[in-house]
């Protein structure tokens, strides 16, 4: 069974950056379509980024197009979301998600697809 791990979380401000990462163990990575998400307080958990499991194809939620950028080391089995120009409104903790093997490329921004998760990790933008 695959485990995730995030990390890279933090206290920013305004139009910083922050570098997340997912490390991945305990089964195989490069089948998997994988994602990030994020829950604020008081919020449903929402779908964030995905990238398929050759990193050939991305899906981003609106908020952070142009903004964040979903990539993958699959010989480092890590997934990880660049997130530049923050602003207060991406305060959320963050999950890493992997999705069951070998699923078809419109599945990346199904939340249902996505069954294995990460413990999260807070980022927290100050204005």
């Amino acid at each position: 069974q695959v485990q995730l791990v995030e990390s890279g979380g933090g206290l920013v401000q305004a139009g910083d950056s922050l570098r997340l990462s997912c490390a991945a163990s305990g089964g195989t990575f490069s089948n998997r379509h994988m994602g990030w998400f994020r829950q604020a307080p008081g919020k449903e958990r929402e779908f964030v980024a995905g990238i398929s499991w050759s990193g050939g194809s991305t899906v981003y939620v609106d908020s952070v197009k142009g903004r964040f950028t979903i990539s993958r080391d699959n010989a480092k089995n890590t997934v990880y979301l660049q997130m530049n120009s923050l602003k207060p409104e991406d305060t959320a903790v963050y999950y890493c998600a992997a999705q069951i093997p070998f699923q078809p490329l419109g599945s990346i921004n199904r939340g249902p697809n996505y069954r294995i998760w990460g413990q999260g990790t807070q980022v927290t933008v100050s204005s």
